[in-house]
């Protein structure tokens, strides 16, 4: 029997932090270390590296998810081994894993088999407390409104127009909506109100964007947490909250350094999921990362039309990033997935599916390539049951498009079963220039943004709303918010808000369901559809495989 992903990551020799730091030309006293083999990057030193050149940024995004999995984390651990081992100076970006889907359907986030990031249990659980500072932060903000509305709410804020929601990092959906502040006066106003989960906090998303400490006060100040009764927005600042808010995050802001299970130098920072939120890890991980290594791999989360979207639209509009060339992640099982074929067939040869579910990769190769400007590469993260006759038809169907389409086997042989997808990478970055671009230009309103990602990049005819969340939109517009970027809240299962509709469906309506604004974050999120931003359990949760076993050692990771 293979080994699971935890037993290889409990197997693997680790490096301590202060040698992987050395490689990269951090010196010790500018580490934190958190144990032997995590550390954060101090500040000061991240600072010192503003002058020195960029380089070469790839994006790795994937088709839509897919109960067979794509292995999109694992391909971008993959890549940056195998650049490693190709004499090229790489290192990783990522995103801190939530307990949510730890506990709840993906049991694990940091990669798999012999392309992941290590100390595996840590990343998965814990790690550096990063998510717990950026739920104190949060609540923190939270409890300091309630206390000024209860100690005489002398900013006059109406009680039915608060914004704020507390989060905790795990699924809860008996939290979504409650009613808070019953038993009495001493207690508060009582109100309907709901918890978030922590990624889809604007805390995280702000968290992600901020460029330094003096950034992040400014953003956490500039958050609208309620409305007075003539409709003013109360900031956090007026609540003399952001002060304290960027306490808790003053050593959470610093980039957590870890490593691959090649020992090759990976940052793990930040979380926003990216069908509730922006869904790239932070702005500070990135840079840095770009200051110390001629090839920098970070993922965007879930399908191109989710995060490879919200990364070029925000995470670049915002910081000035600009990718030199973007991997689309996709398998022959998930393919065929899209194509209709039931999970439980999908290591049945099927090229009648595979072509129909090609139609899925297509639109996000072209996406990728027509409106996003990138220069690309398709990695097929190979399974043993794909056919040569499956492999032959895909290459065949993907030859016109002019993108390379190569087969990768990192999963088994980490490194070393990338090495061709590294080649091909390298050469697009050499040989063909991105000629990078957003979705949208700033000059456009909220709606005619949402509209122009559901009609270019989701296939749509239109978009929807009924008349209170168009007149939410149109008073965001007015109050001087249209120059925002919009962050789509929606399934990551389909380009649709019908989680129903695999491949690649055309001509579907997106429904705006509700608005938020994230003034400190600097966008608008709209969410469309069914999706929820405190996601529930499944029925059965990966938390009942996680355990201990007899020697205290973690089990049911994965």
């Amino acid at each position: 029997m293979p080994l699971s992903d935890i037993e290889i990551a409990q197997q693997a020799t680790l490096t301590r932090a202060t040698e992987v730091a050395a490689g990269l030309g951090i010196p010790e006293e500018s580490l934190e270390p958190y144990g032997h083999y995590k550390a954060k990057i101090a500040l000061d030193f991240v600072d010192s590296l503003k002058d020195r050149p960029n380089g070469k940024l790839i994006l790795v995004t994937a088709i839509s998810p897919t109960p067979a999995g794509e292995g999109k984390t694992t391909t971008t651990v993959g890549l940056g081994d195998a650049l490693n081992r190709l004499g090229k100076k790489a290192m990783i970006c990522l995103r801190e894993p939530s307990l949510g889907p730890v506990f709840g359907m993906k049991g694990g986030a940091a990669g798999g088999g012999h392309a992941q990031v290590v100390p595996m249990e840590d990343i998965n659980l814990h790690f550096t407390g990063d998510f717990s500072a950026i739920a104190l932060a949060n609540n923190l903000l939270a409890a300091m409104l309630d206390n000024h509305i209860h100690h005489g709410n002398a900013l006059g804020i109406d009680v039915r127009r608060i914004q704020w929601k507390r989060v905790v990092d795990m699924n809860d959906r008996a939290l979504r909506q409650i009613v808070a502040s019953l038993g009495g006066p001493g207690n508060g106003y009582p109100r309907e109100d709901g918890f978030d989960i922590v990624v889809a906090s604007e805390v995280m998303a702000i968290f992600c964007l901020a460029t330094s400490l003096h950034d992040l006060k400014e953003r956490l100040g500039n958050i609208v947490v309620a409305y007075t009764r003539d409709q003013k927005p109360v900031r956090a600042r007026d609540l003399n909250a952001h002060g304290a808010m960027t306490v808790l995050l003053r050593d959470a802001l610093k980039p957590n350094l870890v490593q691959t299970l090649e020992n090759n130098p990976a940052f793990v920072h930040g979380g926003p999921f990216a069908n509730i939120a922006h869904g790239c890890n932070s702005v500070m991980a990135t840079s840095t990362a770009l200051k110390l290594a001629d090839y920098v791999v970070t993922e965007a989360g879930f399908g191109a039309d989710l995060g490879a979207e919200k990364f070029v639209d925000i995470k670049c509009r915002k910081s000035g990033l600009r990718p030199d060339a973007c991997v689309i992640v996709a398998t022959i099982r998930a393919l065929k997935y899209h194509g209709g074929v039931d999970r439980e067939a999908l290591g049945q040869e099927d090229l009648g599916a595979l072509e129909r579910g090609l139609a899925n990769l297509q639109r996000h190769v072209r996406n990728v390539q027509t409106h996003f400007g990138l220069s690309t590469v398709v990695a097929i993260n190979r399974f043993p049951d794909d056919t040569d006759a499956e492999i032959a038809r895909l290459q065949t169907i993907m030859e016109p498009s002019g993108v390379p389409v190569i087969l990768a086997t990192h999963w088994a042989d980490g490194g070393a079963g990338a090495e061709n997808l590294a080649k091909a990478v390298v050469a697009v970055i050499d040989e063909q220039a991105s000629t990078f671009r957003f979705v949208y230009e700033d000059t456009l309103s909220l709606w005619d943004k949402m509209k122009a990602i559901a009609t270019t990049i989701y296939g749509a005819t239109d978009i929807s709303a009924d008349a209170k969340v168009r007149a939410q939109i149109r008073k965001l517009q007015d109050d001087g918010y249209g120059h925002y970027p919009v962050c789509v809240a929606k399934t990551q299962y389909s380009f649709s808000t019908d989680i129903a509709l695999r491949g690649a469906p055309s001509n579907h309506m997106v429904n705006v369901r509700e608005v938020r604004l994230a003034a400190g974050a600097e966008f608008v999120v709209m969410i469309c559809g069914d999706v929820m931003t405190m996601p529930g359990l499944p029925k059965v949760p990966s938390a009942e495989r996680i355990d201990l076993d007899d020697k205290g050692r973690i089990v049911g990771l994965f």
